[in-house]
């Protein structure tokens, strides 16, 4: 069948919109119709070459969709089901499955064999589908095991932003680093999954939680997500700033930018026996520097992957949470925008003002 997708030729030129063809349903597939796709921060990366990417192809990872068909072995969803895709497709076989840790799984068989017909191609030639999932197209061919169903009464758009910056943000504060109640919580950057750790910080009973950016206008923004305290980092320190408002640092910091500097205040900002999370990718290569007193006192940095989740249970949870009032999606969503205007969507996210566009199809 014909989908129109953004395309991505090469790195540094603007997507085009172009009609690609998909493959029917493979045993373990399952075709849907794109509702909604957020405008991710993370598929920045591969459009300004900060990580190799084959080309050309299709990007978009945050999405939501309702099912059109499936293939023969698929009984977990149906046609006509509402489901959001996650990239963390995994194989439920391999070591880290087995042990709980599904986030962590990049095990092939979640993908077509190389001497199959491929899922999506252009002119009839084979397209790569970066997280088995291609999202910034109408229609999406995925991996039974890349989707959660939810409950029909969940408003797509907001479902869409679940699928990434909700689970790898609260999942960051829930799963990854497992905040307590009454503790302290620092969040560095206030794009969508900043946002959303500061929400998941707030339901996790933080007794202080202090937002940071460089954009001075998004302070009251973070408070409405559950902010008790917010630091512009264009006119201070932070660092110097937070360690001076906590006596000594706080017990958790996230750091949702991917700066060799922020990744460095992230953890300067937390105090003896504290924890500071990663969430912000890198570029390839990009190396930070920390010395060997700084370890001492039991300070700990790690690395997070979409929130150490398990997102055919966590996803329907937050879906809930939504429900129930406690997640601010309603908040996070700064406009919505068309296919057609995705190359002005990232031009905006580029300038930091935004929180979360989503794409209409």
């Amino acid at each position: 069948m014909k989908a129109k997708a953004a395309v991505m030729h090469r790195p540094h030129e603007p997507l085009t919109i172009e009609m690609i063809d998909l493959d029917q349903p493979a045993r373990n597939e399952v075709l849907i119709k794109t509702a909604f796709a957020g405008v991710c921060h993370s598929d920045l990366h591969y459009m300004e070459g900060l990580y190799p990417r084959a080309c050309p192809c299709v990007l978009g990872h945050e999405s939501s969709g309702v099912v059109l068909a499936v293939g023969s072995d698929v009984t977990y969803v149906k046609p006509g089901d509402h489901v959001i895709t996650c990239v963390s497709v995994f194989c439920g076989e391999c070591e880290y499955c087995l042990s709980g840790r599904m986030s962590l799984c990049v095990s092939p068989a979640t993908r077509r064999a190389e001497t199959a017909p491929p899922r999506m191609s252009l002119n009839g030639v084979a397209m790569p589908q970066p997280g088995n999932l291609s999202s910034f197209a109408d229609h999406m061919l995925v991996h039974e095991h890349a989707v959660v169903k939810i409950r029909p009464d969940m408003p797509l758009d907001k479902a869409a932003l679940i699928g990434c910056a909700v689970t790898t943000g609260v999942g960051a504060v829930f799963r990854t680093a497992k905040v307590e109640p009454g503790s302290t919580v620092a969040v560095t950057g206030m794009g969508g999954i900043g946002l959303s750790a500061i929400n998941g910080a707030a339901i996790a009973g933080a007794g202080r939680i202090i937002a940071i950016d460089r954009v001075a206008s998004k302070s009251n923004l973070a408070k409405e997500f559950g902010a008790t305290d917010f630091v512009d980092a264009s006119a201070v320190d932070p660092v110097k700033e937070i360690r001076a408002m906590t006596d000594g640092g706080v017990d958790y910091s996230f750091e949702c930018v991917g700066l060799k500097q922020t990744v460095e205040q992230s953890f300067r900002m937390i105090k003896r026996g504290g924890c500071a999370t990663v969430i912000g990718m890198m570029p390839v290569g990009m190396r930070f520097e920390l010395s060997g007193a700084e370890i001492l006192g039991e300070k700990r940095i790690q690395g997070c992957a979409m929130g150490s989740n398990r997102f055919r249970t966590d996803m329907p949870r937050f879906v809930a949470f939504y429900m129930r009032g406690l997640l601010k999606l309603d908040l996070m969503i700064s406009g919505r925008v068309t296919l057609e205007q995705i190359n002005e969507a990232y031009a905006e996210l580029k300038k930091g003002e935004v929180a979360r566009q989503v794409i209409a199809f």
